[in-house]
């Protein structure tokens, strides 16, 4: 067996796999369900489920603050049964509300901040095996502090902690931090922010 593949790789290739019939079986506010039926090439059908995103990608913003401190949130998360330490994040209320907006209202209402500016700094597939959701970063800098919102039920006491970069990087390297959008931030930030702007 080779390992040697003699063509680039291309994303857009043609797919080895026909979808034959799609059934919506859920539908929530963020996301919805849907059962498909795929046909391979050699002719043998399978289904998956598939969950789709609704209004666009999951928003999270990285804020540095003017010393050089990242504002995390801490979050209980009812289906791993956990407090986790997150970047502020959220999804569009609707079709209508743009990238920017987004990261804008979750800033303020997670970790109490505005910012003088915002920048999009990257984009990801959050589990493209079962999802279509995307997550976008932003990165916002000149902070002023602003009175937060209330998070959800399960979070009834809302605490955001500041760290710097480094003692961030080391939460993710020691596994405190496992939330992929703030995982792949704060290592994205560690390497610089200067070509963040």
């Amino acid at each position: 067996m080779t390992t040697q593949i003699y063509r680039r790789f291309d994303p857009w290739r043609t797919s080895p796999v026909q979808e034959k019939a799609r059934k919506q079986i859920m539908d929530s506010h963020y996301f919805s369900v849907d059962r498909v039926t795929f046909e391979s090439s050699d002719s043998q059908t399978f289904d998956r489920s598939i969950v789709s995103e609704k209004h666009g990608d999951t928003i999270a913003v990285l804020a540095i603050t003017d010393d050089g401190r990242i504002p995390l949130v801490e979050q209980y998360r009812l289906p791993t049964h956990r407090w986790t330490l997150e970047l502020p994040a959220g999804h569009p209320l609707n079709d209508k509300e743009a990238p920017i907006d987004v990261a804008t209202r979750r800033l303020r209402e997670e970790a109490g901040y505005k910012a003088a500016s915002f920048n999009q700094f990257a984009r990801f597939i959050n589990t493209p095996s079962f999802s279509t959701q995307h997550t976008t970063l932003f990165y916002a800098e000149g902070l002023t502090p602003v009175q937060p919102a209330s998070l959800a039920p399960e979070t009834p006491h809302q605490n955001v902690r500041l760290f710097t970069v480094d003692e961030a990087y080391d939460m993710v390297i020691a596994g405190t931090i496992l939330d992929a959008k703030t995982t792949i931030a704060i290592l994205r930030a560690k390497i610089g922010l200067s070509d963040l702007h």
